[in-house]
Parts: C-alpha cells; structure tokens; sequence
C-alpha cells in the first residue's frame, strides 16, 4: 500500500501559473501510471493528465498547451506544471496511482491509490 501526498495548490489570479507535486511513499508506484485528477463542487472527478509506466502521456482536451505532467524518480515525486490557469481550472486536485485499465484512458475507476487532495482557486 502506497501513500500519496499532494502539496503546490493555492489562490491565484487567472493567467497565473502553479506547480503541484505529489510523493509517494513507496517509490515502486512512482515508476508505474501516474494521474492527476480533479473534482469542482457538484462534479464529477475528471482526468486531467497521465503518464504510463513508458512515459506516454495524454491529456484532457481544456489543459492541453497549459499543463504539463512529470516526473522524479529520485524524489518518488509527480508533478504538474499549469501554465495560463482559467477560473474554470478551480478544483481540488488528487494524483492517483496503479491502474487496473488502461493508463491514458485516465478512468479515476480504475486507479487504486489516491492522495487526499490540494484546492487550486483561480480567480
């Protein structure tokens, strides 16, 4: 079992940039696909980027050109860069790790562990 733990999140105005940083405890889980997630109030959870265990990535249509997702190894950490943030980007924002599908089909049903979540407001 593997914990997951977001930090980076924050109030900013739009057209402002953050970089939210997710680490695992077990850096195995680090190594396998890896998402970011998010979830306004009265939504459902959407996918907002993933990275399989090969390093394909995809994105959801809304953040393509202004998110970017990566990866430490040596600091077990995920991360994603927004660039050119939106009001309508305002969220809580949970990485997730270990899928049963398919990677880049980023199905938040499909990924085991999750971390507790970081607000971005964007205003």
């Amino acid at each position: 079992h593997v914990q997951l733990v977001e930090s980076g999140g924050g109030s900013v105005q739009a057209g402002g940039s953050l970089r939210l940083s997710c680490e695992a405890s077990d850096g195995t889980y680090i190594t396998y696909c890896m998402a970011w997630f998010r979830q306004a109030p009265g939504e459902q959870r959407e996918g907002v980027a993933a990275i399989t265990s090969q390093d394909a990535i995809t994105y959801t249509d809304s953040v393509k050109s202004r998110f970017t997702i990566s990866r430490d190894y040596a600091k077990n950490t995920l991360y994603l860069q927004m660039n050119s943030l939106k009001p309508e980007d305002t969220a809580v924002y949970h990485c997730a790790s270990f899928v049963r599908g398919a990677c880049l089909d980023l199905d938040p049903l499909q990924f085991m562990y999750w971390g507790q979540g970081t607000q971005v407001t964007v205003s």
